[in-house]
């Protein structure tokens, strides 16, 4: 096959043309080929640099705007991208917008508290929100508009659609003719048509999983991302299957399945529709720990089995501040996706994250991403490797255990102060 030579690619954006052009001319053969585009420095010397490079797609920075209503249309996507964000994954997408009812209110939120004050911080967020209702075709206008407007921004589509091998071909080849950058296939929607198979319906089933991605990955030409579900027992499971059926990476977690509360006023669970309500999908500050851990696994399931050169993995769930996406990185994230954290404090909330994040670099002359990614990855161990480690260290040092020593030591009296004497920080 010819090869390309950037000299031949014409256009304000020959490197993201010539990076999906070399793409697709290699996805079907092997993963190896991939373009790799090397991250500019940092303008100012000194300067960490935040650009990342996934997949041969070049992002400014790391934060991409999570799929959901931060990406319902060109109005707020183009927000997005002039605001500075690294990317944008676009609502998810369907073939059939008219299956797609919303009902209102579809959220409810979480205030650290008592129950149902309306005072306190949002700790906790769910919504029973389905993706985009509006006609794919005025979706796909809206996508190409963007890419032509910003050729060098990435611009992500998520779908999502039955199982029906031609359904998930045509919507793929409809997008696809957009001009988008990429596809994030939503196996992990945790509400909404489960009847259909769509969403986590697939995501929770590794044989369905494996044969949908198959007919993915034999479709599409741009790089395909699986989202992952976390209402499973072990996620590195679905996140193996969907690597090896060929997607050249994964993103984790989507919203956890929840009830918020009830009014104990009117007896009623929110959010409340007409008297009634249905489980949906939590986000927000408060699965940020279970998040962490759920990709922690999934980066030290790719570190052993795959290649991760050639593998990418966003990591997503309650991200605020520069500092939760630095945890994300350092346990292994390319890149880190925010939606929630978008709806309570705007899109100009990306200049804070990448402000925060570069005085973490700073703090530990880290010059770019790449220099700490994954990092933490090492210290994650065993129960037993830790009681291993610990009586080594205190026959090496004659150390003194912290704390007590076992359950029989502890009082009644002194039930807080001895529970301090065990924490770490």
């Amino acid at each position: 096959m010819a090869s390309l030579s950037l000299t031949q690619i014409k256009g304000s954006n020959s490197v993201t043309e010539f990076t999906r052009l070399r793409l697709r001319t290699q996805r079907g053969r092997s993963k190896s080929g991939f373009l790799k585009v090397v991250g500019s420095q940092g303008q100012n010397q000194g300067e960490p640099d935040l650009s990342v490079t996934v997949n041969g797609l070049h992002m400014p920075n790391p934060f991409v705007i999570g799929s959901g209503p931060p990406g319902t249309n060109y109005t707020v996507m183009k927000r997005a991208f002039d605001e500075g964000w690294g990317a944008v994954i676009a609502k998810t997408v369907s073939l059939d917008a008219a299956k797609v009812i919303n009902v209102t209110p579809r959220y409810a939120r979480l205030r650290a508290g008592a129950n149902g004050s309306a005072k306190g911080q949002i700790i906790g967020w769910e919504n029973i929100e389905l993706i985009s209702d509006r006609p794919l075709e005025t979706m796909l206008k809206e996508f190409k508009q963007l890419k032509e407007e910003y050729p060098d921004r990435i611009l992500i589509a998520s779908i999502m659609e039955e199982y029906n091998k031609a359904a998930w071909e045509e919507l793929i080849d409809r997008v696809e003719q957009t001009g988008i950058d990429a596809l994030e296939i939503n196996f992990s929607c945790p509400h909404g048509m489960p009847e259909r198979k769509m969403g986590a319906a697939v995501g929770q089933d590794c044989a369905l999983l494996e044969e949908v991605c198959g007919w993915i990955n034999a479709k599409a030409t741009v790089p395909v991302w699986a989202k992952m579900t976390p209402n499973i027992t072990d996620i590195t499971q679905p996140a193996r299957v969907s690597l090896k059926s060929g997607c050249e990476g994964v993103a984790a977690i989507n919203t956890i399945m929840s009830v918020m509360g009830i009014n104990l006023k009117t007896l009623r669970p929110e959010p409340c529709v007409e008297g009634y309500s249905t489980p949906g999908g939590y986000s927000s500050k408060a699965v940020h720990p279970i998040a962490l851990g759920k990709v922690m696994n999934i980066a030290k399931m790719m570190k052993s089995e795959f290649d991760l050169e050639q593998y990418s993995l966003s990591g997503i769930g309650g991200v605020e501040t520069g500092s939760d996406a630095a945890e994300f990185i350092l346990v292994g994230a390319n890149t880190v996706q925010v939606c929630t954290g978008v709806m309570m404090h705007g899109y100009g909330l990306v200049k804070k994250l990448c402000d925060e994040l570069k005085d973490f670099m700073k703090m530990h002359n880290f010059s770019s991403i790449e220099d700490f990614r994954g990092a933490s990855l090492e210290y994650f161990t065993t129960h037993m490797d830790l009681v291993r480690r610990q009586q080594e260290a205190i026959q090496q040092r004659k150390a003194i255990k912290k704390g007590l020593q076992s359950d029989k030591d502890w009082t009644g009296d002194g039930f807080v102060k001895e529970t301090e004497s065990m924490v770490s920080n």
